[in-house]
This record gives C-alpha cells, sequence and structure tokens, in this order.
C-alpha cells in the first residue's frame, strides 16, 4: 500500500518522464489494500463489505479522482443480470434507407453489422432490426413498437440523404448514429476522414512523393463533412509550402476525358483517390485504357469503403470496430440514463486500417 501511495505522490508532483495512467480500479485496490473485487462491492454499496471499509474506499476513490469507466459499467451491469433478462435485453437497429436492411445489400453496411452484431452478443445484447419506411409506416407506430418490445436505445444507420433530420417522435430514446448523415445533434460513430487522409499523405511523402493530387468524388466529399479537401490543402501547405496543393478534382464518377485533361494539366506523380468502393474497378479500367503505368508512371493510393481485391494501395475503413463502438456507447448512454437528444454529443472517430497493393512504389526502391 505505501508502494502504490508513494507512486501515486511521484505521478502528482511530475517526477516521472511518461505520463501516469489514470486511476484504474487496480491502483484503487492497491491502495486501499483490498482485491479489486472487494473494492468494485465497496463502490456498489454491497452489504458484504463492512460500512466502515465502504466509506474508507469511497473516500480514497474521491481523494485520487477515480472515474468508472462508462463502458465497463454498462457491460458489467448488463452482464450481472439474470440470464433470461440479459436475453430479453436489445437494441433497435433504424436507418432511412429504403431497404429494410440495408446491411444486406451493401458490403460496407455488412461489415458495420456483424461488428455490431458480434459485440451486442459479447455484452448480452441482440439486434432488433426496424424498418422505418415500410409502407404504412408512421414514427408513432414505430414508438410503439419499440416500446412494446422494452426497447431502450437505438443504433441508425444513417440515411442515403444528407442533412436527415432525426425524428422527434424517437428522440425519448437514447441513440447512436453511424456517420455524419443526420444532421441532428446525436451521440455518433463515424470513419477519423481528416487523419485518413493525412495518414495517406504522409505515407506517400516517405514514399518519395512530391506532387501529390486529390481525386475525389463530391458525395464523398459531403459525408466526410469536407474533411478530405481541408486535410488535403493543409498538409499541402504545411509540407510543401504555400501555393503546391493542387487544385482539387472533383468527380461524381470516373470519367476518362475530363480524368486526362486534369493528368495533363496538373502533373501529379502520385494519385489520392477517395470515392465509393464501385467506382475503384472503373478507375482502374481507365487508366488502362489511357496506358498509364501504375505504379511506374503514376503512383495511385485510394481511401474507399472497401479496398480489399480493388488492387490498389490505401485506407479502407474500419467497419466493424465502428459497429463494435456504436454498440458499446449504446450501452454507456442506457447505462448513465443519457436518453433523448443530447445537450453535447459525444463523437467517437475510427481511423482505417492500410490495405496494402502494388499501387505505389515500394520502401525498398526509395531507399535503393
Amino acid at each position: 500500500m505505501r508502494g502504490a501511495a508513494a507512486e501515486l505522490g511521484a505521478c502528482r508532483r511530475g517526477a516521472f518522464s511518461v505520463n501516469c495512467s489514470p486511476m484504474n480500479l487496480r491502483h484503487l485496490a492497491r491502495l486501499a489494500g483490498l482485491s479489486p473485487s472487494a473494492v468494485s462491492l465497496a463502490l456498489r454499496g454491497s452489504p458484504k463489505i463492512a460500512e466502515a471499509t465502504r466509506q474508507r474506499v469511497r473516500q480514497l476513490a474521491e481523494k485520487n479522482g477515480y472515474r468508472p469507466d462508462a463502458k465497463v459499467v454498462a457491460m458489467m451491469t448488463h452482464l450481472r443480470k439474470p440470464p433470461a433478462a440479459r436475453e430479453q435485453a436489445c437494441f433497435g437497429v433504424i436507418s432511412f434507407y429504403n431497404n429494410p436492411r440495408p446491411w444486406e445489400t451493401s458490403r460496407h453496411h455488412s461489415a458495420v453489422y456483424e461488428g455490431m452484431r458480434r459485440r451486442a452478443g459479447e455484452l448480452g445484447y441482440r439486434l432488433e432490426p426496424v424498418w422505418l419506411r415500410a409502407p404504412g409506416m408512421t414514427y408513432r407506430r414505430v414508438r410503439g413498437i419499440l416500446d412494446a418490445r422494452g426497447i431502450e436505445g437505438l443504433i441508425c444507420f444513417g440515411s442515403p440523404e444528407l442533412e436527415q433530420e432525426f425524428p422527434q417522435e424517437l428522440g425519448h430514446y437514447a441513440i447512436v448514429t453511424i456517420g455524419l448523415s443526420i444532421r441532428t445533434p446525436l451521440h455518433r460513430v463515424t470513419s477519423h476522414f481528416f487523419n485518413d487522409t493525412v495518414n495517406v499523405l504522409d505515407r506517400i511523402h516517405a514514399l518519395g512523393y512530391r506532387r501529390p493530387g486529390l481525386v475525389l468524388g463530391r458525395y464523398e466529399e459531403a459525408r466526410s463533412g469536407h474533411a478530405h479537401t481541408s486535410a488535403y490543402l493543409g498538409w499541402c501547405e504545411h509540407r510543401l509550402g504555400s501555393g503546391r496543393a493542387l487544385p482539387v478534382h472533383l468527380i461524381d464518377q470516373v470519367e476518362e476525358k475530363p480524368l486526362l485533361a486534369w493528368l495533363e494539366a496538373q502533373r501529379p506523380d502520385v494519385l489520392i483517390f477517395v470515392h465509393l468502393y464501385d467506382q475503384l474497378a472503373e478507375l482502374r479500367a481507365v487508366l488502362r485504357r489511357l496506358r498509364i503505368r501504375v505504379p511506374a508512371e503514376l503512383g495511385v493510393a485510394a481511401l474507399s469503403q472497401i479496398l480489399e481485391g480493388s488492387g490498389f494501395s490505401g485506407l479502407q475503413q474500419n467497419q466493424p470496430l465502428m459497429g463494435a463502438w456504436a454498440v458499446e456507447l449504446l450501452a454507456a448512454r442506457i447505462t448513465n440514463r443519457d436518453l433523448g437528444i443530447p445537450a453535447n454529443p459525444r463523437i467517437e472517430m475510427v481511423e482505417s486500417r492500410w490495405i496494402e497493393n502494388r499501387s505505389l512504389r515500394s520502401s525498398s526502391q526509395v531507399n535503393s
């Protein structure tokens, strides 16, 4: 116990050159001279722990700034329920798509849903799809269905239309949405579009590319909150110097003549392509028709929902993690009774993962 107290004192005085870990249950248990399970019971006011000990543990927690992790509390609260109660607990899964189950027709949504389903199962929840746009369905009827099933939390897959407002009739539940398409301020999980663009730029710069050009789908630019252009222009200003950024080539879909005109006018040595995954095959076909050798004559790095099998190196969104985080965030909101449209919404951003193919020069080529 004295060792734990000395360590905490040194941390407070800044005696360590590294950042001290935040106070957690194990640290608190060491200070109290108890097991972590005993400290947990004391903090929950369990009669299994003597009142004097409960009071001492609470005082230590307050003095040392211990705060429980809301996600862990949500998980443990749910897992302590009787098995029958856990089997009945579920989250509603909704969206504003015309398809009742958009994850069955989209590889991107399918990967998000699988991450949700797996994490929900680990926490003892099940997912209950509810189609908002079913024929004859109204938001009032949806609310009745949700209340009848005892659903307190909703995960929203978003909307194909930007600036979608969340219906007031459903505003009293705990709500987490995926992406940025819902305009209403909600708790949400989304890709970290800005960091992804910067990460790609840093990678290609390390490979020796010095004239990056950005080809960007208009739909993707809007859905990212203009993060891609912001990151590209800011990075070029900082790393390459004032006026070195090339004009961004905004497109709806890949078209040969406009792309060729832009390439000839701007002469990039590497292309950063940000678009829906169904446009990747068309980009490859256009480059072949133009007889542009990749990566010998032009490097290509792509940012998209799905890159596996495309032949392009780049960043693929981490959909399973997005789905898992959405479930964890919703479980925490329910535990904290954070229901309704939040005054201060939380946003959790997930960085994409690198997919290595052969559309960029290799590091060995740079070093040779």
